[in-house]
């Protein structure tokens, strides 16, 4: 099967860099990284264009001075062209342009001009070219201060620095696997002629909405130890790339261990919706629990040894009994109104993982103390 030959400008950018990881995992597609110093006249960049058969255009400036912004990204769309015509190449081109092509600024004026530049050449020469209109981007890798609020928010708020909102306005937000996938159907199936395509964003929200999520993702990580509520894609998205913004050292974390004659308990992970996994440790011979819950999901499985799991319906005799090895993984459902126990069975500690929906609250705890084997 022929590959589509991709050439990227700006491959080593925030969307750029994206765009080569994913294409790099399509077997239908070979790559061809277009470094900027080739910008530097037409005749350079001829040599990895000759055999492309797709552009992906992504080089250019987004911050800087006024004039230095409208000019770099202007040059670098005629040199593009210029080298297309020089070459008599007409492979398809897809240009990053974005929602702010229409504001009053550089950086809006470069990109629309860029658009009629790439349209006018694909008229003359018969081309296919599609016109991307991007909404904000946000993701693993964007540069606080230059690529997108999100990315500046997330890098203050994991470094001891304090956000401040200075425009309170709504804005439209892609995450970039999002925008990746939809960038790679368009490589896949080339427009005819001129396409222009706006790219809808998938989440609209404003500003200081979004802060406030994010002021809580720090206080669940740092503060809670608490995996936060994460109830819509956008949401896991962004939590997905708080994560990404944290020093190395942030992301180990030894949690308190609780210990006696019995052995030791720990949590693991804690939900703010969805509960929390915790470990014990328990040594031969030894008995833990004798109480039961009214609401409290919960789920118990060995990871190691032998154990024996009782309970007991309250008001009644009736003592339901599994054995476990954890040669064979096996899960237990505790149901509510049930006193229930796990004992050590084996001749080495046990080891057990339990999950409960609800996070452990000391002011209610949903305890209730009752031997499962009545004296």
């Amino acid at each position: 099967m022929k590959k589509i030959r991709v050439g990227i400008t700006g491959y080593t950018g925030f969307i750029g860099s994206h765009l080569v990881d994913r294409l790099s995992r399509e077997s239908n597609i070979s790559i061809v990284p277009i470094d900027d110093s080739l910008f530097q006249s037409a005749e350079q960049l001829k040599d990895p264009i000759k055999n492309c058969d797709c552009i992906v255009h992504f080089a250019g400036m987004n911050r800087g001075e006024e004039k230095e912004i409208y000019a770099t990204n202007i040059r670098l769309s005629q040199t593009l062209v210029k080298c297309f015509e020089e070459t008599d190449k007409k492979p398809h081109l897809i240009f990053a342009s974005s929602i702010l092509s229409n504001a009053d600024s550089a950086f809006g004026r470069s990109k629309k001009e860029s658009c009629d530049i790439f349209a006018d050449w694909a008229k003359r020469n018969k081309a296919n070219v599609s016109l991307l209109t991007i909404p904000n981007v946000f993701g693993d890798r964007g540069k606080p201060f230059y690529n997108s609020v999100i990315a500046t928010f997330c890098y203050q708020l994991t470094h001891g620095q304090e956000p401040k909102v200075i425009q309170d306005r709504e804005i439209e937000l892609i995450y970039i696997n999002e925008l990746i996938d939809t960038i790679v159907k368009v490589i896949n199936q080339p427009s005819q002629g001129i396409q222009n395509i706006r790219i809808p964003g998938t989440k609209n929200i404003k500003v200081s909405e979004l802060l406030k999520i994010l002021e809580n993702f720090k206080d669940c990580f740092f503060k809670k130890r608490v995996v936060p509520s994460l109830t819509e894609p956008f949401l896991i998205n962004l939590y997905n790339v708080f994560l990404s913004y944290l020093d190395y050292d942030d992301l180990s974390f030894t949690p308190q261990v609780h210990g006696d004659e019995r052995g030791e308990l720990f949590e693991i992970v804690k939900l703010a919706q969805g509960g929390q996994v915790f470990f014990s440790t328990t040594k031969p011979g030894i008995v833990r629990g004798n109480h039961y819950h009214i609401r409290k999901l919960e789920k118990f499985c060995v990871l190691k040894g032998n154990a024996i799991i009782r309970m007991r319906r309250i008001g009644t005799d009736k003592i339901q009994e599994f054995k476990i090895d954890s040669r064979k993984p096996t899960f237990i459902d505790i149901p509510i109104f049930h006193t229930h126990h796990i004992e050590n069975a084996g001749q080495d500690d046990l080891l057990t993982l339990f999950w409960s929906n609800e996070l452990f609250d000391a002011a209610d705890p949903d305890i209730f103390y009752e031997e499962v084997v009545k004296s």
